[in-house]
């Protein structure tokens, strides 16, 4: 990975490359910004800058670059460490760069379980980095998604990153800096990293996965410059027919009062598990936005597929000025409640019945 390989952020890629050329470059960088932006992509092509294009750092596996990321206990008696998951990780990572999250998780197998960085952690960075550089460099470590750092392992960081080892950089990769400890916050250069353009995403889908100009448009527009996002649409369309079945079935079942099959319903989507559930809820707010934006009749603003451009004929007009806002607000409210792990069962359920109200407040 080099930085003619990252997708847009040319501003950001100019401005490494400067600090690289005049030495300037600190030993903390912080890249933040939201999912499929490209962050991670660009730490690993700053490090082949700096390491050296070879055959070990194309392949990740330079002596002089560390990765740390989330993970969960394999076995409650041995340190949970990266280096347990180094091998899928590589994988992952040399497959397919703009990764998120949810493809993280199904790559180690960890379904519903909370991914963190645990203190051993950064007991092994210091093991690591006591050590002089292989190659007489730098020694580099990555660290993706360090807002998942429990407290334990921050607060170790912190005392890394204020006196670090000789010849180390650290770039620190976050969505949610926020969460962060303001101390590392302060001893990092933080550099914000915008999601990508619709132009960029575009052009981007268009060369890498040769699909044709119009599905890579409605991609780009719906994906909110995710490329992860973006990706997920064209290699699982599986699972958007599934969700588009699934928000049929709640629409069609919550206007006709069917309680029946609004328990049903609520029982099915609450075995999909937790990140598949977030997935659906942000597709039911598209579809929602999607249909409501359809009753304006300029086909040029709406990017839905056919299926979904049939249903919104007689749907969409179930959809107004009247009640938009609360159905948004509904399934941002349910968002929040699987994500703090409630009963997904009765969080689905109590949706359907509040959908029997709004979709007939038109």
């Amino acid at each position: 990975m080099t930085f003619e390989d990252i997708i847009g952020q040319e501003e950001i890629v100019h401005r490494l490359r400067q600090e690289v050329e005049a030495g300037k470059l600190p030993h903390a960088l912080l890249l933040n910004g939201p999912e499929g932006n490209g962050a991670l992509p660009i730490a690993v092509a700053l490090a082949t800058q700096l390491l050296g294009k070879s055959g070990m750092t194309e392949q990740l596996q330079h002596p002089d670059l560390h990765f740390s990321f989330p993970i969960y206990k394999k076995d409650s008696n041995k340190p949970a460490v990266s280096e347990m998951f180094l091998s899928k990780w590589r994988d992952l990572l040399l497959s397919n760069p703009y990764f998120g999250y949810e493809e993280w998780m199904d790559a180690i197998g960890a379904e519903n379980q909370q991914l963190m960085i645990y203190e051993s952690e950064s007991d092994s960075l210091q093991k690591k980095l006591n050590y002089k550089s292989n190659q007489g460099g730098y020694k580099i470590v990555i660290i993706w998604m360090a807002e998942r750092m429990n407290a334990t392992c921050a607060n170790k960081l912190l005392k890394l990153l204020e006196e670090p080892p000789t010849g180390t950089l650290f770039l620190l990769i976050s969505e949610h800096s926020e969460k962060m400890l303001s101390t590392i916050l302060s001893r990092c250069q933080t550099v914000e990293v915008p999601k990508l353009t619709e132009n960029d995403l575009r052009t981007a889908l268009i060369s890498r996965f040769s699909i044709d100009e119009r599905m890579a448009e409605n991609i780009a527009r719906t994906s909110n410059g995710n490329m992860c996002a973006a990706i997920r649409q064209i290699t699982d369309n599986s699972e958007q027919e599934a969700f588009f079945q699934l928000f049929v079935a709640i629409m069609r079942a919550s206007y006709a009062r069917k309680v029946k099959e609004m328990r049903e319903w609520s029982e099915e989507v609450a075995r999909l598990g937790r990140e598949r559930q977030k997935r659906f809820l942000a597709y039911c707010q598209r579809m929602v936005r999607e249909n409501f934006i359809y009753n304006f009749h300029q086909s040029e603003l709406n990017y839905m597929n056919q299926d979904e451009a049939n249903f919104a004929v007689k749907f969409a007009p179930f959809i107004s000025e009247k009640n938009v806002i609360q159905l948004m607000e509904e399934l941002n409210l349910v968002e929040r409640d699987i994500t703090q792990n409630g009963n997904a069962r009765i969080i689905f359920f109590d949706f359907a019945l509040k959908m029997t109200v709004l979709i007939k407040n038109r």
